[in-house]
């Protein structure tokens, strides 16, 4: 029997097998990146209602760098190895990253109000989910700004450690101003790269490879809508008393 590389949706068009994957390969990126960010978000929750938890872990500054250097490594780990590591591997450790993540950002629901925190998610998540919309379907080639955003992260990274030792705020606020425009541009910049990776295992590509691809790009997107989200707060963000 003649086998058959594309079925049907909705409106009676074929869709093929090709475009399938690219589909697939999208939604298993987003999914794995919501995951990432409700795994987060309830552990930060359950940090923020526990005393103990807050006076062990803030509380105690060695306890504090201690995570924040585990977090920063794990991460930069996770970016290094991803091609070496199992499938199975990249899964746990990008949940491991959004766990610890979790622990960390806790201490925002002690700086601002949960009115605040929420209002500014969804305002967060309105513009991350338009710009990763134009990022997917826009033709222009945004890879000239992917590398000047790039060079901002960088550039933020710097400013910040500087800003450890001075604790100036309005040179945080202006941190907070560029890291919107700097992540905004990431999303768009990473969404189109993950269409571009999807029409790459279209063509070849191993189950493994693809759920790894797909890991990866949550994790980058993760990272984009973290820190979209905390410039955000910084700047609209309504502290308690």
């Amino acid at each position: 029997m003649k086998q058959v590389d594309s079925i049907y949706n909705r409106s009676g068009s074929p869709v093929s097998s090709q475009q399938l994957v690219i589909s697939r390969f999208v939604s298993r990126t987003y999914g794995w990146m919501f995951i990432g960010l409700l795994v987060t978000g309830l552990i930060s929750l359950e940090i923020a209602g526990s005393a103990n938890a807050l006076q062990f872990i803030f509380g105690n500054k060695i306890v504090f760098y201690l995570l924040m250097f585990a977090e920063i490594g794990l991460v930069l780990a996770l970016t290094a190895w991803m091609p070496r590591l199992s499938a199975s591997a990249a899964m746990l450790g990008f949940l491991g990253y959004s766990a610890l993540n979790g622990v960390t950002l806790s201490i925002i629901f002690l700086t601002y109000s949960m009115n605040s925190i929420g209002q500014v998610f969804l305002i967060s998540a309105g513009m991350f989910g338009g710009l990763a919309f134009f990022g997917t379907v826009t033709r222009k080639d945004l890879t000239g700004m992917g590398s000047f955003v790039g060079m901002g992260v960088w550039g933020l990274i710097l400013v910040g450690l500087v800003n450890l030792w001075i604790q100036s705020d309005a040179l945080s606020m202006g941190m907070a101003v560029v890291g919107v425009l700097v992540f905004s541009g990431l999303t768009a910049y990473n969404a189109q790269q993950i269409r571009a990776l999807a029409c790459q295992y279209a063509g070849s590509g191993s189950e493994q490879n693809q759920a790894k691809g797909a890991i990866f790009g949550a994790l980058t997107l993760y990272l984009n809508f973290i820190n979209l989200f905390l410039s955000l707060l910084r700047l609209f963000g309504s502290r308690r008393n």
